[in-house]
């Protein structure tokens, strides 16, 4: 993310904490988020320099109607700065730095297959158990890792990967050949 982005977030952060309405605006940059991430048109729009900045501004008050006066005047803010382009970064930006306020953190999971409910709970009840914190999971499927799975929680990481193992066999069978020379 951009530092601009991270700048916007802290600045809107501040200013819903100010309002008592940190909590409302983060449940807004989660709509934004995932509204832009479904949504190959509205990117297309915020990002398009020929659409005109009263259009996007109109468009994105039409699309967030319900969103409260903190977030219209982000939307006016960025589109006046010329850095709606940077909205989603923005809305990803306030959700990370309200989470980290907040105590929580995310955890990232990488798997071979795209994870259950069963799974998830006991991911984030042992992200808990490790940091003595609430997560959020953030999880890529990546099906060259095998089987198994890579979590990273900050700067901690635990590799229980196929792949990870059996590299480490690799590495194990080179080493005993190597004894075995001598």
């Amino acid at each position: 993310m951009s530092r601009a982005a991270v700048r916007y977030a802290k600045a809107i952060l501040s200013l819903a904490k100010e309002q008592s309405a940190a909590d409302a605006v983060f449940a807004e940059m989660q709509q934004i988020n995932a509204t832009i991430n479904e949504s190959d048109d509205l990117k297309g729009l915020i990002s398009s320099p020929l659409i005109k900045d009263s259009l996007k501004q109109s468009s994105l008050e039409a699309v967030f109607s319900k969103v409260g006066a903190i977030t219209k005047g982000l939307f006016s803010t960025l589109v006046s700065n010329k850095r709606v382009d940077k909205l989603q970064d923005v809305a990803l930006s306030y959700i990370a730095l309200y989470e980290q306020d907040k105590g929580f953190q995310v955890a990232k999971v990488t798997t071979a297959v795209p994870l259950n409910d069963t799974l998830e709970k006991a991911i984030l009840a042992k992200v808990k158990e490790i940091t003595g914190k609430d997560a959020s999971l953030e999880v890529t499927v990546d099906e060259s890792i095998l089987g198994g799975f890579v979590l990273r929680v900050g700067d901690l990481q635990y590799n229980a990967s196929v792949a990870n193992q059996l590299a480490g066999l690799r590495k194990s069978f080179e080493d005993n050949s190597f004894v075995s020379k001598l």
